[in-house]
C-alpha cells in the first residue's frame, strides 16, 4: 500500500507541468529592464524560479485582490502604492501562506514563491529577497498574464 501511495504522489507532483497564459516577448524584455516604477508607487515582482511541484498552481493576491495564478517559471510585475503596507498572499495547504511588506515609493520588491510539499499536498510559500537575487532570478523567467485565481 505505501508503495502505491508514493507512485501516486510521484506521478502527481513530479511529472507533467502546470501552464499559465503568458505575456509577450515585448511585455516581458520591458519588464527584464527593471525600470523605477511609477510616482507615489512601488513596484513588486513575484517570481517562481524553481521547477519543484512543476504540476501545480499556486493563486497570489496583494491585499485580498487577486494577481494570478503561478507555475514554474513564471513572474508578476505588479505596482502598488508607495509608502503604505501591503499584504501579499499565496494559496497554500500550509501556514504560513502571507508576506506583510511595508513599500516605499520608488522602490523594487522581489518575492520568491516556493512550493513546500507534504505527504498529499503541496503548499507553498513566500520570501522577499534582495534586489540582485531578485533581478538574476527574474531575468531567466516569463511573465505571466494576471488573470483570474483558481479559489
Amino acid at each position: 500500500m505505501k508503495k502505491i501511495i508514493l507512485f501516486i504522489f510521484v506521478t502527481v507532483f513530479f511529472t507533467g507541468c502546470a501552464s499559465v497564459p503568458m505575456e509577450s516577448a515585448e511585455t516581458t524584455a520591458k519588464a527584464h529592464k527593471f525600470n523605477p516604477p511609477s510616482r507615489g508607487s512601488a513596484g513588486l515582482y513575484i517570481f517562481r524560479d524553481s521547477s519543484f511541484g512543476s504540476a501545480l498552481k499556486k493563486d497570489v493576491w496583494i491585499d485580498g485582490k487577486c494577481i494570478g495564478e503561478t507555475a514554474p517559471n513564471v513572474f508578476f510585475y505588479v505596482e502598488v502604492a508607495g509608502n503604505k503596507d501591503h499584504k501579499i498572499s499565496t494559496e497554500s495547504e500550509f501556514s504560513p501562506n502571507d508576506l506583510n511588506l511595508k513599500t516605499k515609493s520608488g522602490m523594487l520588491y522581489f518575492i520568491r514563491q516556493y512550493i513546500k510539499m507534504g505527504l498529499f499536498v503541496g503548499g507553498a510559500g513566500l520570501k522577499l529577497v534582495d534586489a540582485k537575487e531578485g533581478k538574476e532570478a527574474v531575468r531567466n523567467l516569463k511573465m505571466a498574464i494576471r488573470g483570474t485565481c483558481n479559489n
